[in-house]
């Protein structure tokens, strides 16, 4: 999936990354906006990931949407 329709798609996928990254608040969630940045970020800010840790995770995960 294109980074553009993950975008568009946000609200829908929100509820499989809350599955995936429990730690993530709602407010976290409504700060990422599906950029795939801002993710990453918060990813390595509430689980204590490195930058390449969480950018792993996030690319594992949005592949297999």
């Amino acid at each position: 999936m294109n980074e553009d329709r993950f975008k568009g798609n946000w609200k829908q996928l929100k509820g499989e990354a809350q599955k995936q990254w429990g730690k993530l608040t709602d407010d976290d969630y409504d700060q990422i906006q599906g950029e795939k940045e801002k993710m990453i970020g918060k990813i390595q800010e509430r689980h204590g990931h490195t930058r390449e840790q969480a950018e792993k995770e996030y690319d594992d995960w949005h592949r297999n949407l």
